[in-house]
């Protein structure tokens, strides 16, 4: 935000103001009568930008310096902003004389610097100048965006990939500040910085039913930290379909599915067995498989083990990158609905687990409850980002840490099965 000090504005009276019956409204100042409708006379003539002519490509590694060069002329106020409208940092001197930018000029951007003045009269000036900043040497922080456009279940999170780490606090709500999440319907949503490198996005609670989302940046060129400033990013479409949910009760091995609130199905299924709990929470499904070859060399259990196998599987639903799947397993049917004997995965029969399949997408969410195993991690082993409160996701947040009020706005490795 601009600093600029008003300077008091001095008044001189000149003239009586003569109320007469033939001349009402008329003054008695001879030629130098002024009326209080007149406008601010031009303060471009009187003012030097530093060489930042009008037009002109300026540095922007370099402070923006704005100086009244006509006798007796004051600044007494400056508002200097960017095509994006973010406001640029400066201090005026305690004169009046001059003033220069506190922060680095964005990067490859428009600016628009509006002046206001005040000569040795007292009456007051204005004047606005624009000019372009050119590139920088300093290092870019690109931005990825994910998923890939399309549609999604409404647990999907937003993840925004940094080229290059970013630590500070300040520094981390600059970056935030200029990731853009928009959605039609309009919802409450939050940046979580899970590390680093890595942010995700999601709402407070589940996106709903069709909603259109645009995720966009404006960081390109903007001054993040001495040598690092704001790079390239390609905006993101997507939109959510229907909300589908399966809740797995571990211990009465069942799983019942919801669309849109109402349940549709509950099927019989197994779980993991003690050694290899399913974990408990929720998990948002990354992907779909009709068919994977599962071994228990993937997951560390040794060949020819007690516990080796090697399985063709048909209709996998990814859970976590671990390797927690839905999936069909005619191998344990006598156990389906009554005891666990997977190794972490949640097995049903095929008939099931196809219709399940067909029904589930991406960003929909698989809920394990009521189960002995750990619980599934918000990050690094798929999307556990739900398994957060509100209070905790935003506790992720710089914007939310730098202003201390709720601010949210509307808006890998080899994959290695287990079953």
């Amino acid at each position: 935000m601009t600093y600029s000090k008003i300077l008091p504005t001095r008044t001189t009276l000149r003239c009586t103001l003569i109320l007469a019956p033939l001349l009402a409204g008329l003054t008695a100042c001879g030629g130098d009568a002024r009326s209080l409708s007149d406008q601010p006379y031009d303060a471009l003539e009187h003012l030097s930008f530093g060489g930042a002519a009008e037009g002109a490509e300026v540095n922007p590694d370099a402070p923006l310096k704005i100086s009244a060069r006509a006798a007796g002329a004051r600044i007494t106020d400056v508002v200097a902003t960017d095509a994006a409208g973010r406001r640029l940092d400066g201090e005026l001197a305690a004169d009046g004389r001059s003033w220069r930018s506190s922060a680095l000029l964005t990067a490859g951007a428009k600016y628009t610097v509006r002046v206001s003045t005040e000569n040795g009269d007292g009456e007051p000036g204005r004047g606005e100048h624009s000019f372009r900043t050119g590139s920088s040497e300093a290092d870019r922080v690109d931005v990825t965006f994910g998923p890939e456009p399309g549609t999604y279940g409404v647990a999907q999170p937003i993840t925004a990939e940094l080229s290059e780490e970013v630590t500070g606090a300040r520094e981390r709500a600059l970056v935030e500040a200029a990731l853009q999440v928009s959605s039609e319907p309009e919802v409450k949503g939050a940046w979580h910085w899970v590390d680093d490198k890595e942010l995700h996005y999601r709402p407070r609670d589940y996106w709903p039913s069709d909603t259109r989302i645009s995720v966009s940046s404006q960081l390109e060129g903007l001054a993040i930290a001495d040598g690092l400033r704001g790079g390239g990013a390609d905006p993101v479409e997507l939109r959510t379909g229907e909300r589908v949910e399966a809740v797995a009760d571990i211990q009465a091995h069942t799983m019942t599915v919801y669309q849109d609130g109402e349940a549709v199905r509950t099927v019989p299924i197994t779980t993991g067995k003690e050694g290899f709990r399913t974990r408990n929470g929720k998990k948002v499904v990354l992907g779909r498989e009709p068919n994977v070859r599962m071994t228990g060399t993937s997951i560390g259990i040794p060949a020819g083990s007690a516990e080796s196998y090697d399985l063709d599987v048909q209709w996998a639903t990814r859970l976590t990158w671990s390797g927690e799947y839905v999936h069909g397993a005619p191998w344990s049917a006598a156990s389906h609905g009554s005891a666990n004997v997977s190794h972490g995965c949640t097995g049903m029969s095929t008939e099931n687990a196809q219709w399940f399949f067909d029904l589930i997408k991406p960003g929909d969410i698989v809920e394990h409850v009521n189960g002995e195993g750990e619980d599934m991690a918000p990050f690094g082993n798929g999307f556990g980002d739900w398994n957060l409160s509100w209070e905790e996701w935003l506790e992720g947040s710089a914007l939310h840490q730098q202003q201390g009020d709720d601010h949210a706005q509307p808006t890998a490795g080899r994959l290695r099965p287990s079953v």
